[in-house]
C-alpha cells in the first residue's frame, strides 16, 4: 500500500489508439440509433394528434379544448409507458446505445412522467367530456368506468401503477428492503398491460385510422415480444447452455462475500472485466427474485467470480451457497470496460463493493508499472474487499494502492474520511495522481460518493468523456 506521497510525470494525454477509436465510433453509432428510434416514434405521435385536428380543438376554447389536450397527454403518455417497458427490456440497441447507468437515469424519469401526463390525461379528458356533454364531471367520470369498453381494465392498471410510483419515491423506497421493492416493482408489467387494452379499443388516436391502429398494435406487439425474448427466453437459453454452479464461497473482507462459478463455453457469454449479470441462485425459496453484481475478477474461459456485501437478505443468502447450486444468469450488462480508455493510465477509485469491477479491470487491462492507481475508500480496513487480489496486482503489475478508511468527513468533500477532511477534493487527486488529465478514471460506489467524486474530478481538470461510472439503482 503507498504513502499519499507525489511523484512526477508527464501531463501530455497519450494518442488515441485505432481500436480503441473503432469502440467509440461504435457506440456513438449505436446512440444515434437509439436516438433516431425514440424521436421517431414521439413524431409520429405528433403527427397524429396534429391529424386528428388536435391544433384546431386547441384553439376551439370549449370542452373540445380541455379534450384534445387530454388526447395529446394521453398519447405521449402512452408512448413514454411503451419506452417505459423497453428500456428495461434489456434490448441491445438501447442496452449499447445508452448504456446501463443512462438507461435507469431514464427509466425513472420517463415512468414519473409517463405517470403524471396519465393523470393530466385523466383529468383533462374528463373535464373535456363533462363540458361537451353538460353534465357533472364526477357523473363524466363515473360513466368513463362503468360504460366504455376497457375502462375498468384501465382503472385497475391505473391504481397499480399508482402503488408502483409511490413506492419508487426515494424516501419510500429506503423504507423498503430491496426484495419487496422489486416485487411491487413488477406490477408496472401488470398496470401497463391492464391499461393497453383501453388504449387499443376505445381511444380515437388509436382507431381513428386502419394506419394507426396497425402502428400502435406493432408497436406494443414488439415491445411485448422483446419482454419476453430478451428477459425470459433469452436468459433461460444461456442457462442452459452455460450451465453455471457454484463451486466454492469464501470470504472477502469482514463483512463481504464472493462466489465462484464454473459451466461450460464461459468464453461464449462473451463477458467483459467491468460488466455485471442479474444473478438467480437456485437454492430454494426466493430465487426468482434477480440481483445485479458486477464480476470481480477477470472472467476465464472455466470460472465467474462475483463479490458483494452483505447488506440484505439477497446478499446474506450467498453465504449460504453450496457448491453445485445451478446459477440463472441475465447479462452481460454494462458499459465500463477496458472499451471506454482513451489512453494508456488508469484512475481507479471504488468504495466499499464498488472497488470488486476495478479489480476485474484491473486484472485485464493494460499498463506499466506505476501507471495504474487504486484508492479504496471503507469504514476500516478490516471491511476491505479483494485485499488478497490487489496486494498481487501491487507487486505482480506494479499498482500503485492508497487506501482511505475511516468514517466520512464532516467538513470538505464527503467523499473523504475524516482524516483527510482537512484537504480539498481537487488538491488530494492531483496530489494521487499530479497529471491526472492523463489518465481514465474508473467509479464504482454508492451515488451520492460517485457524485461528489466526480464534482471533485472536474475540478481538478480531467475531462467529462475520461471519466467513466456506472450505476444500477433506479
Amino acid at each position: 500500500m503507498a504513502s499519499l506521497a507525489s511523484s512526477s510525470a508527464t501531463s501530455e494525454l497519450p494518442p488515441l489508439l485505432p481500436e480503441r477509436r473503432r469502440a467509440g465510433g461504435a457506440r456513438r453509432a449505436w446512440n444515434l440509433a437509439a436516438i433516431a428510434v425514440i424521436w421517431g416514434t414521439s413524431l409520429i405521435v405528433l403527427a397524429m394528434w396534429v391529424g386528428g385536428a388536435g391544433i384546431q380543438s386547441l384553439l376551439a376554447v370549449d370542452g373540445a379544448t380541455w379534450t384534445t389536450l387530454g388526447r395529446l397527454t394521453g398519447l405521449v403518455s402512452a408512448n413514454l409507458l411503451l419506452y417505459q417497458v423497453l428500456l428495461m427490456a434489456r434490448v441491445p440497441l438501447f442496452e449499447r446505445g445508452f448504456g446501463r447507468d443512462e438507461i435507469t437515469r431514464m427509466h425513472r424519469l420517463v415512468g414519473f412522467w409517463s405517470f403524471w401526463l396519465l393523470v393530466a390525461h385523466i383529468i383533462l379528458t374528463t373535464i373535456g367530456y363533462s363540458i361537451t356533454a353538460n353534465i357533472n364531471v364526477f357523473v363524466q367520470a363515473w360513466q368513463f368506468v362503468w360504460d366504455y369498453p376497457g375502462m375498468l381494465l384501465a382503472t385497475a392498471g391505473t391504481l397499480l401503477l399508482i402503488l408502483v410510483v409511490a413506492t419508487s419515491i426515494r424516501r419510500a423506497r429506503r423504507k423498503l428492503r430491496y426484495e419487496s421493492w422489486h416485487l411491487l416493482h413488477l406490477y408496472g408489467y401488470l398496470g401497463v398491460g391492464l391499461a393497453i387494452p383501453h388504449m387499443l379499443w376505445t381511444g380515437a388516436d388509436f382507431i381513428s385510422s386502419p394506419t394507426s391502429t396497425i402502428y400502435w398494435w406493432t408497436l406494443w406487439a414488439v415491445t411485448a415480444a422483446c419482454v419476453l425474448w430478451f428477459r425470459i427466453a433469452v436468459p433461460l437459453l444461456r442457462t442452459a447452455r452455460h450451465q453455471l454452479r457454484v463451486v466454492k464461497v469464501e470470504r472477502d473482507g469482514r463483512d463481504g462475500v464472493a462466489v465462484r462459478m464454473r459451466g461450460r463455453a464461459i468464453r461464449g457469454l462473451r463477458a467483459r472485466p467491468g460488466q455485471f449479470f442479474i444473478w438467480r441462485f437456485l437454492d430454494g425459496p426466493g430465487w426468482s427474485r434477480g440481483h445485479p453484481f458486477s464480476l470481480s475478477a477477470a472472467p476465464t474461459s472455466e470460472e465467474l467470480v462475483i463479490s458483494a456485501r452483505r447488506v440484505g437478505e439477497g446478499t446474506h443468502r450467498l453465504m449460504r451457497l453450496r457448491p453445485g447450486t445451478r446459477v440463472m444468469i441475465e447479462g452481460p450488462y454494462g458499459g465500463m470496460t477496458g472499451e471506454r480508455r482513451q489512453g494508456t493510465k488508469l484512475l481507479m477509485l471504488g468504495a466499499g463493493a464498488g472497488v470488486a469491477p476495478l479489480v476485474a479491470l484491473l486484472e485485464a487491462e493494460d499498463y506499466a508499472p506505476g501507471e495504474a492507481i487504486l484508492v479504496t475508500r471503507d469504514h476500516t480496513e478490516a471491511h476491505s474487499m479483494r485485499s488478497r487480489e490487489i496486494t498481487g496486482l501491487v507487486s505482480r503489475r506494479g499498482l500503485v494502492h492508497y487506501s482511505l478508511p475511516g468514517k466520512r468527513a464532516t467538513q470538505g468533500p464527503s467523499w473523504l474520511p475524516a482524516s483527510h477532511g482537512g484537504w480539498g477534493g481537487p488538491e488530494l487527486l492531483r496530489h494521487i495522481a499530479p497529471d491526472i488529465e492523463a489518465y481514465d478514471v474508473y467509479i464504482c460506489g454508492a451515488i451520492p460518493w460517485m457524485k461528489s467524486l466526480e464534482h471533485d474530478l472536474r475540478a481538478a481538470g480531467v475531462r467529462a468523456d475520461r471519466i467513466h461510472t456506472e450505476a444500477f439503482a433506479v
